[in-house]
């Protein structure tokens, strides 16, 4: 399962919104949603319009990344085919602007807030009052109380966020980024003896692994909710990733050469974060990220970008 998610924030992503204030487009976005790619005679057809209407609103939706077009032979010269590019569009306000302190911003971002995600089973959500749809069932990862998820865990594959680039916004220059995160392998019951690379991208590049030790359940997390069974995973270890001009580390330690230049974040408007275990990995052990209201550590995924002073 593979399914693609936007978080649109009203003050910054304008032209997303231009592309949804269209009773036509947003027909048109539907139609690609429910029948797959099409070309724009099959849409104008399908939708009962012009073709010159079509191929306008086509090109708005194109611009704001709505959907993504590819040219391919016809009988006669060539068809634009067009694709959807996300499955669902989620609207809201992100965090503002936070200032630790003179040259430190960070944004923190719920478990269930993922972009994009591709999971396999055992798989499952929960929040701190309950689980989340069905247990090892890859698609409840789409059910949209996810957003209430204080647990997610899952044996290979990824989730994706996408956090703000606020350093851009407030024309900071970035150091150094870190996201903090408590993490576990996964294991049926807990085994702290279950080895699983964890490995982290950012901006679809791989920053680097860091290897889980295991699924640890000797005793109850700290903020792990009392109806979550005792033989069921507990709490992980806080783990800081850390990107600066010379390299990659974790927990102060470096891991790969993979630098700031690497992911060119000065020229995003957001930065992606793709958490997850890989299909060839040599320890597959699976994975567990705890949020608020589980674990040891009462915090979701945390960025915070260092800019000069």
């Amino acid at each position: 399962m593979s399914r693609n998610f936007l978080v649109v924030d009203p003050e910054e992503g304008l032209e997303v919104l231009k592309g949804l204030a269209s009773a036509v487009r947003v027909k048109i976005l539907k139609l690609l949603h429910v029948r797959g790619p099409l070309n724009v005679n099959d849409i104008a057809d399908a939708l009962a319009l012009p073709q010159s209407t079509v191929s306008s609103n086509v090109q708005i939706l194109e611009e704001a990344n709505l959907i993504r077009t590819e040219t391919q032979k016809a009988r006669k010269g060539n068809q634009k085919i067009c694709h959807s590019s996300f499955d669902e569009i989620l609207v809201m306000f992100k965090e503002d602007i936070n200032p630790l302190r003179a040259n430190a911003i960070e944004v923190s971002m719920p478990l269930g807030l993922y972009t994009s995600c591709e999971v396999s089973a055992p798989c499952g959500l929960c929040s701190s009052e309950g689980i989340i749809g069905l247990l090892d069932v890859p698609d409840t990862f789409l059910d949209p109380d996810r957003m209430k998820a204080g647990l997610i865990w899952f044996t290979r594959g990824f989730v994706e966020y996408q956090f703000p680039n606020n350093a851009k916004l407030s024309k900071n220059e970035i150091e150094s980024m870190e996201f903090s995160m408590e993490l576990s392998s996964e294991v049926p019951g807990t085994s702290a003896d279950w080895p699983s690379d964890i490995t982290v991208a950012v901006n679809g590049k791989d920053v680097g692994t860091w290897t889980s030790p295991g699924d640890f359940g000797d005793k109850r997390g700290v903020y792990t909710p009392d109806w979550w069974k005792l033989k069921g995973s507990q709490y992980g270890k806080l783990k800081s990733w850390r990107i600066n001009r010379d390299g990659t580390y974790v927990d102060g330690l470096k891991i790969s050469p993979v630098s700031l230049k690497d992911l060119d974040v000065e020229t995003h408007h957001s930065i992606r974060l793709k958490i997850g275990v890989k299909a060839d990995a040599r320890h597959p052990g699976g994975i567990n990220i705890f949020g608020r209201g589980f674990g040891n550590y009462d915090q979701d995924i945390v960025l915070r970008l260092h800019t000069k002073r």
